[in-house]
């Protein structure tokens, strides 16, 4: 895969999961964080972040979900879903959705010719493998630097990481070293 057509896709990195004290906070937030900070050099223009937003109106399930967490009923401009630093500063494309997977048709275009999209951030077990599931499904090469990605815990981590390691090779488990030294060499 030829780095210009690989794609840093930056999963979340908003206040709701790196504040220690939110229900949805993740220890392993700051580690996950540095992570992405050092792979954007080589991903520069060639980043994309989301952002996890409450719906205006929750509809089918997600009424029960909302009940389970009403904190997050929240406005999308309120600071529980601002990106964190450095990440809000970033001169890079942002797509908003109102659900765990961030991959859709508008993603896909955001990306234009992306052959590959290398996943990272939080939650591991939730929008991370969402949206790499997705993208493998579509035929895009997934990679999961799995020191950029951080779960709800340890084990949540884990246990998504090896659901991801059963798409092999759609799905292509690998470390923040090894995506740079790659996308380095433009392999």
């Amino acid at each position: 895969m030829t780095a210009e057509r690989s794609w840093l896709v930056a999963i979340d990195l908003q206040n709701v999961f790196a504040d220690p004290s939110s229900p949805w906070g993740s220890p392993g937030f700051a580690g996950a964080a540095s992570g992405i900070e050092r792979m954007l050099p080589a991903f520069a223009g060639r980043t994309l972040l989301t952002r996890f937003v409450a719906p205006r109106e929750p509809e089918g399930a997600w009424r029960g979900y909302y009940r389970d967490w009403p904190f997050a009923l929240v406005d999308d401009a309120d600071p529980l879903y601002a990106l964190t630093s450095p990440f809000d500063a970033l001169e890079a494309p942002v797509e908003t959705r109102t659900t765990f997977g961030k991959w859709d048709a508008a993603l896909a275009a955001a990306l234009g010719d992306a052959g590959e999209v290398v996943l990272a951030g939080v939650a591991t077990e939730c929008c991370v493998l969402s949206t790499a599931l997705a993208a493998a499904d579509a035929g895009v090469r997934v990679r999961i630097p799995v020191d950029a990605c951080a779960g709800a815990s340890t084990e949540d981590h884990e246990r998504a990481l090896a659901a991801m390691a059963l798409y092999a090779p759609l799905i292509e488990l690998t470390s923040v070293d090894e995506v740079l030294a790659t996308h380095s060499s433009g392999r």
